[in-house]
């Protein structure tokens, strides 16, 4: 099997693993025939892992960051998906502070990472 440099990165593979949670919630958006919000989902929650693996298919460090500052964006946009799904009783209290806590994490390991790569003089907003 070919391997490629993003397999190894830890903020690609924890990306992977939410993309599966939150596939398995936009299964069950789907069940109640909420097929706009599953869609929005699935694409916003892929985004997180198809930004880090585009990127680290660059050719520079710079480029390569602005690709994390997309995958971080989706972070943020699949939270408040994960959030209505929560206001619409599709998951309880618990399954969001999960859910969330695993996203924070990640938006913050992306933001550290994004931060190594640009070096010392790097200007990056924190979670």
């Amino acid at each position: 099997m070919a391997h490629f440099r993003f397999m190894d990165l830890d903020i690609w593979k924890e990306a992977i693993g939410l993309n599966d949670e939150l596939y398995d919630l936009a299964e069950i958006l789907e069940q109640a025939k909420h097929f706009r919000a599953a869609e929005q989902l699935r694409a916003a929650s892929l985004s997180i892992s198809n930004n880090i693996a585009e990127g680290a298919g660059s050719f520079s460090d710079k480029d390569f960051a602005n690709f994390l500052k997309f995958a971080r964006r989706s972070v943020f946009e699949t939270v408040n998906i994960v959030y209505v799904t929560y206001r619409r009783k599709f998951i309880t209290e618990d399954e969001l502070n999960k859910k969330l806590d695993d996203m924070d994490k990640l938006s913050r390991k992306i933001t550290n990472f994004r931060k190594k790569i640009l070096g010392p003089e790097c200007k990056v907003p924190s979670a």
